[in-house]
């Protein structure tokens, strides 16, 4: 026998949304919904066999029942945005199931289910219904069941007419009077107020239909019921019409139109791929021919001990496996080549000595896939070998694609896209003490796998970043500063050794002086650096007021401690003497331990693929985080110098770059202006907000003007700028409403930003960087107003990040066209760091600027800021 089974989809959809929690793929879209409505989908296809299956969906708000009862459904909360963005991937997953779906103008769709069930059944089907709404049970019948979902979306009854019986007592078409005479909250339906369910069962069992209570209302039982009833007659006859579902609809759909093949299409496999479903594609136990095309169960790994030009074909998927903190030393583990001739490993010492090999490697026309490519470019670097030819880097694509799971190893960006047999390299070769690298051709397996799966993932991203229109962020921006980096890394810069412990000299003997003070002004010797201690002697001692407890005592947190400040003398002394201390300990101490014995330099390692924004961060040393507010910790900079002599170092600073791109981005006249005008933007804003004449403009409402300028482009709230000042939350907010009808472009972009990252579910960069905000419709409110602070900052920081790296990738190329000998050692926030000689010091002072200030083109002129000498501190 033939079986229809038929889907109540708009139930199911709205139910696995609410049963789940909010779900999202790499792209940062919600799929909790689609996930569901497919789990429940894949469950009812497993158990039902259908030969043929449709989805019946509503076509809009207004159907044929509103012409009765207008207020019919009113009352319903609005589609949360969440749900209804993700409506368009149910229709997309149904269509590449080839699974027919339909609605119909004026009709909802138990009426398209009824009808169809009703044509099934008289044609010799058998027929299944999976919804989880009750009016459905009116249908029941020979060889028509509801499968009832009762919670979740996977928990489901199946009523026949025998069930329906044992339910309610009543045969399954008289749940029709059923809703007539005790009504439906859930659709607005009124019935007989003060009749529910039981009392309505109880009249069906006695009276059979509604029409038939009413010819024999004499005989209902209680004034009060028969009162209501009475009055109600026409509500309960027009809410019973109104429950009525229709089941001789104009339904153009056939039944052969609903034909169902159990076949899964390389269009579904790629929108699981999209969506993240690899569970359940996993599950779907497809033929062989029709895996998915990612998939790559055995892959057979040739070890070579040289290659032969015909393994060595483009395009060719690259891995060159080394240790992540050892690759500033060429520490090079193996390496393992994949392209369509096959795949191969081969152990470093054979690689190295192989001149067929090494030539490749350097070949520029020989096309290549890496991952993260600028780590394995140093370490060939460092054996004296260069990496050219790069036309794809699966690390960076990835990163571009979902920044939120950035540093992602290939393991991980593997299998999501459902490529699963690829090992991290923690569960291959052990962490910490239980790492263990295989001797000889032990990793070929690990590194084949990898290699294979490089080269499968290209074509994969490749399509996400076209989806995004991010393949120029990728080819014009991120793989060519790779090789920028790459230089710099392997470059280094000179570090003096005798000069950082000279500076740990002067420290100790100021930390030791802090030191004597604090006891004195304790009355008693310590432990400073004992949180315990510490807390006893200012809250119990000294009696300063304990703003926070711990459960192991009094907190001495940096937050409490400066919230302590001119309370006593002591407060302050005792941040001094922590600022110091971490001065010494992170940065002098921490400094000589990373200074190459072998090049006297530090050698940064610079994070392309670590923060959301797109701006670099740095490790081993983290230059970034060097405290240039504190005058020790700038002296920290005279420690770098050049390692030429004769040869100066030379700074090139962005002045204010974030507050010219939100003039840029926001495009408010009077900000642009000023920037235009060559003002002092922070003692304009004070202009603005005070409402004085430039030369009314004190030193502190300059100060307030530049916090609110900044906290402006963080999305800063009136609390958080009132922390920063000083001053009351009140008048915070003064200062913020003042600069906003100042400025109100930038008011107009803050407002619009969020609207749209609420729309799309995320936000994007001058050069089209991403930024995914799966919180911003969070019901949660400080989820969701970090996510919409998040919204506002993002473009103008993030397009900062673009604006220097792009100035990196231009200088770099201009360094080689004009054939000068400088080289650009660092990259610190908003500033570049050259080292350069003496003759070439004027040209620089033209070039850096002209290339660093017409990097990108804003509606604001762009100013660099430049100083040299002979070490960095003096560059200033």
């Amino acid at each position: 026998m033939k079986k229809l089974v038929l889907i109540d989809g708009n139930n199911v959809v709205y139910r696995a949304f609410f049963a789940l929690p909010l779900l999202s793929n790499s792209q940062g879209m919600y799929t909790n919904a689609v996930y569901g409505f497919t789990t429940m989908l894949l469950k009812a296809i497993e158990e039902e066999k259908p030969t043929h299956l449709l989805v019946a969906f509503d076509a809009g708000k207004t159907t044929f029942r509103h012409n009765t009862f207008k207020e019919y459904k009113g009352g319903r909360q609005k589609t949360p945005p969440e749900l209804s963005q993700q409506l368009p991937f149910v229709y997309q997953l149904l269509d590449a199931m080839g699974i027919k779906r339909y609605d119909l103008d004026n009709y909802e769709a138990d009426d398209i289910v009824g009808t169809l069930s009703k044509r099934a059944k008289d044609a010799g089907f058998s027929v299944s219904i999976i919804t989880g709404d009750k009016d459905y049970l009116q249908l029941v019948e020979d060889h028509v069941n509801v499968s009832l979902i009762k919670k979740g979306i996977s928990d489901t009854v199946v009523y026949d007419t025998e069930k329906v019986r044992e339910r309610y007592g009543i045969d399954p078409e008289g749940v029709i009077d059923l809703k007539g005479l005790m009504g439906d909250a859930s659709d607005n339906i009124p019935g007989v107020p003060g009749v529910g369910e039981k009392t309505a069962i109880k009249l069906l069992k006695q009276f059979g239909t509604v029409e038939r209570v009413y010819e024999q209302l004499d005989e209902v039982s209680g004034k009060k019921l028969k009162e209501s009833l009475e009055t109600n007659h026409d509500q309960a006859l027009m809410s019973k019409q109104i429950a009525t579902i229709d089941r001789d609809s104009p339904v153009l759909i056939t039944l052969d139109d609903c034909a169902y093949k159990n076949k899964v299409t390389p269009e579904l496999t790629e929108l699981f791929h999209e969506l993240g479903f690899q569970s359940l594609l996993e599950k779907m136990d497809l033929p062989e021919e029709e895996k998915s095309p990612t998939e790559n169960p055995s892959i057979e790994v040739m070890v070579v001990t040289h290659f032969s030009e015909d393994q060595l074909v483009s395009p060719s998927a690259l891995i060159v496996e080394m240790l992540d903190e050892n690759y500033h030393y060429g520490d090079i583990l193996g390496f393992a080549v994949a392209n369509k001739s096959g795949t191969y490993f081969i152990q470093t010492v054979n690689g190295l000595n192989d001149s067929l090999f090494c030539s490749w490697l350097a070949d520029r026309s020989k096309e290549k896939i890496v991952h993260n490519g600028k780590q394995a470019e140093v370490a060939l670097n460092w054996r004296g070998l260069k990496l050219n030819g790069v036309i794809f880097d699966v690390g960076l694509a990835s990163y571009l694609i979902d920044p939120a799971e950035a540093g992602q190893d290939l393991a991980s960006v593997a299998k999501k896209r459902g490529i699963t047999d690829v090992e991290t390299d923690d569960a291959f070769y052990g962490k910490g003490a239980k790492r263990v690298i295989p001797e000889g051709d032990g990793q070929a397996g690990h590194l084949g796998h990898k290699a294979a799966a490089l080269f499968a993932l290209k074509p994969i991203l490749a399509g996400e970043l076209k989806t995004n229109q991010q393949e120029q962020l990728l080819s014009d921006l991120e793989m060519p500063l790779s090789r920028v980096l790459a230089r710099m890394e392997f470059t280094g810069v000179q570090t003096s050794g005798e000069t950082l412990k000279a500076m740990g000299r002067e420290l100790d003997a100021t930390l030791e002086v802090i030191e004597k003070d604090i006891y004195e002004l304790a009355g008693v010797s310590f432990n400073i650096n004992s949180p315990k201690q510490l807390g006893e002697i200012l809250f119990e001692k000294l009696m300063l007021p304990a703003i926070k407890k711990t459960k192991t005592g009094y907190s001495t947190a940096a937050d409490v401690l400066e919230k302590l400040r001119g309370r006593h003398e002591i407060i302050d002394k005792i941040l001094d003497f922590r600022q110091l201390g971490k001065l010494k300990s992170t940065y002098v101490e921490g400094l000589l331990k990373v200074i190459n014995p072998k090049t006297g330099k530090v050698h940064t390692c610079y994070n392309q693929t670590l923060t959301q924004t797109g701006r670099l961060s740095s490790t081993d040393p983290n230059l970034q985080n060097i405290p240039i507010r504190l005058e020790e910790g700038r002296k920290i900079r005279k420690a770098f110098l050049p390692s030429e002599p004769g040869w100066q170092i030379f700074s090139a600073d962005y002045s204010q770059i974030e507050l010219r791109v939100l003039a840029h981005i926001a495009d408010d006249a009077h900000l642009k202006q000023a920037f235009i005008d060559g003002l002092d933007i922070h003692t304009k804003t004070a202009m603005d907000v005070f409402g004085v004449e430039k030369n009314g403009v004190t030193a502190l409402m300059r100060r307030h003007a530049k916090a609110v300028n900044f906290g402006i482009i963080y999305g800063i709230s009136d609390y958080g700028l009132s922390q920063n000042l000083g001053i009351t939350r009140k008048e915070a907010g003064r200062f913020i409403e003042k600069y906003l009808e100042s400025y109100p472009g930038v008011r107009h972009y803050m407002e619009d930003i969020v609207k749209k990252a609420k729309k799309s579910g995320f936000v994007t960069t001058l050069l089209n960087r991403r930024r995914y905000l799966p919180e911003i419709t969070s019901r949660n409110f400080n989820l969701r107003s970090f996510a919409e602070r998040t919204a506002m900052n993002t473009p103008i920081q993030g397009s900062a990040a673009d604006v220097i790296k792009k100035a990196m990738v231009i200088m770099d190329r201009r360094l080689a066209e004009e054939h000068l000998k400088s080289r650009m050692l660092l990259q610190v926030h908003d500033e570049l760091i050259f080292e350069v000689p003496e003759e070439e010091i004027e040209r620089m002072k033209v070039v850096v600027p002209e290339v660093m200030e017409h990097a990108i083109t804003l509606k604001v002129p762009l100013k660099v800021e430049c100083a040299y000498g002979p070490t960095w501190y003096d560059a200033k």
